[in-house]
């Protein structure tokens, strides 16, 4: 968040869970743009989607983030020794994770790789920067979706391999075309047909992972909006 978002949070309002999986073990909700995944810190910030989740099940940890701009799937792990098993599954990508986008411009490739490390551009926080000498390795797939030469814009389906911060937000916007109503990375450009638009066009779409415990395959799916 940047200092200006801080002072506008204004989360959007709580309309109960939309809760996508829910067992002994693990929770899937989907969290709406606008809203933390965590607290942040002072009162005017606690209101986040782990607090709401725990406000129904008080077991619940965040395994994983989601930028507050962005949408979509997030999982909760319920106890300690879940949320360990969890993280475990995240640190070696044993999950799969597929956001859909829209950016600006009308993406050349059908699919790529984007391999461009990334840093804390600290002068400009929470902005992140490409830094080939001291920037952690990042690596983001892409496969073009749809063009839409009409608003100049590309739906994409992105894979992140590796989960820096804002890293896909970064990438896109290293390759030209940042997301469609980023307040950090695409400041100033008008959204599709000229308009403007009221969130980042970033959700996060889809999941797939085996269950830690039951060994059943995970496959879930929510909306795009957009």
């Amino acid at each position: 968040m940047s200092g200006h978002q801080l002072l506008d949070y204004n989360p959007p309002p709580d309309d109960g869970l939309d809760l996508l999986w829910a067992d002994d073990h693990v929770l899937i909700v989907n969290k709406p743009s606008g809203l933390l995944s965590v607290p942040g810190r002072g009162e005017a910030f606690a209101d986040c989607m782990a607090a709401r989740v725990q406000a129904r099940f008080a077991d619940a940890l965040i395994v994983h983030r989601l930028d507050m701009d962005t949408s979509g799937l997030l999982l909760l792990a319920r106890g300690k020794d879940m949320q360990r098993q969890f993280s475990d599954l995240f640190l070696h990508r044993q999950i799969d994770k597929r956001y859909v986008a829209v950016v600006h411009g009308l993406m050349p490739h059908d699919e790529g790789l984007v391999d461009l490390p990334l840093i804390t551009d600290w002068p400009n926080r929470p902005r992140q920067k490409v830094d080939h000498e001291i920037g952690k390795p990042s690596q983001t797939r892409y496969v073009v979706v749809q063009r839409d030469e009409q608003a100049q814009t590309t739906r994409v389906e992105l894979e992140p391999i590796t989960g820096r911060s804002h890293q896909l937000r970064v990438h896109m916007l290293a390759l030209g075309h940042p997301i469609v109503g980023d307040p950090l990375y695409a400041q100033g450009l008008p959204g599709p047909n000229a308009g403007r638009v009221s969130r980042l066009m970033l959700r996060a779409a889809r999941l797939n992972l085996q269950h830690p415990v039951t060994g059943a395959s995970m496959n879930i799916d929510c909306s795009v909006p957009f």
